[in-house]
């Protein structure tokens, strides 16, 4: 009976910090490596707004995004990112869960994460729309130059005349397991161990 609690007391701690484990980014398409410090475009007046970018893996599952906040904010600001197809304007694939940004808030980049990793096609352009759910709307994109080659920045609907992107970074996340868990797991196969080992010695009594 204790072993049994034991195992069950041991399965509750690992789905515990099975959420707390660290994770590894793969990047798959990005407008640049390092952190930005183009111009700010307010792309909640901007609307449609966005950046497009043409995958080469199969499923995208976070987006990094770089923002600023103006002289004029009030507070903070809950976002969230839309991944669109056919165009900045068209159907939404998924939604990555909101992020709340406080003020004050000069600059700096964001994780944003799908709920589930989304489908998507090599080759084939798609849209990130980022979308300002609550608070309020006076932040500002990082875009500038980049010179990205798979997809351009969209504002008012419309591709940049300059040419410019939005620093944007996207791609695939694997969880790892924290190093709690992994001294759990230890514990839970050693307890297993020794209830095989009882039962197996109480069977040659």
């Amino acid at each position: 009976m204790k072993s049994h609690s034991l195992l069950i007391q041991t399965a509750l701690m690992l789905s515990a910090l099975a959420a707390c484990g660290q994770g590894t980014f793969i990047y798959d398409q990005s407008s640049a490596t390092n952190q930005g410090f183009g111009g700010g475009y307010a792309f909640q007046q901007e609307q449609p707004f966005g950046q497009s970018f043409t995958p080469s893996l199969t499923s995208i599952r976070f987006v990094q995004m770089e923002f600023i906040s103006g002289p004029s904010q009030l507070g903070g600001a809950t976002v969230y990112v839309n991944l669109r197809a056919d165009s900045i304007s068209g159907p939404i694939l998924s939604s990555t869960d909101p992020v709340f940004m406080p003020y004050p808030f000069a600059h700096g980049i964001t994780n944003f994460f799908f709920p589930t990793p989304v489908v998507t096609t090599p080759g084939t352009t798609y849209y990130l729309q980022p979308v300002v759910q609550s608070g309020s709307s006076q932040w500002g994109l990082i875009g500038d130059a980049y010179r990205y080659q798979g997809g351009t920045l969209f504002w008012s609907g419309a591709p940049d005349p300059n040419g410019n992107d939005a620093w944007f970074r996207e791609g695939t996340f694997v969880p790892e397991p924290s190093s709690g868990l992994l001294v759990l797991l230890g514990i839970a196969g050693m307890c297993a161990a020794r209830r095989i080992s009882a039962s197996f010695n109480s069977s040659l009594l």
